[in-house]
């Protein structure tokens, strides 16, 4: 990833440490499923902030969800990639 500011992991770090507080109360489909949700919301709002009305949202709603799939789909690669190459030592695997 490029242009990545000097909070970023920082965040990524506190919202999965949120996760792993929530799997007090839920199972990990449970917990994932809330994760990806709220980052759905989220997304959405920021997307919404960009426009001066629904109809200028609406025109551009398949684009958006196009950039954020896409988005996704490489930063879900990277870290399965991630973890093939470190499974035994991420998994605690001796």
């Amino acid at each position: 990833m490029t242009n990545i500011d000097d909070k970023f992991y920082d965040r990524v770090d506190e919202h999965i440490a949120l996760s792993n507080q929530q799997l007090a109360s839920g199972s990990k489909g449970e917990v994932s499923a809330a994760m990806m949700y709220a980052v759905a919301r989220y997304n959405a709002w920021l997307s919404a902030g960009g426009w001066n009305n629904a109809k200028e949202l609406e025109e551009a709603k398949e684009k958006t969800i196009d950039y954020f799939v896409e988005e996704y789909r490489k930063k879900l690669t990277e870290n399965l990639d991630d973890y093939i190459r470190n499974f035994d030592h991420y998994m605690n695997i001796k």
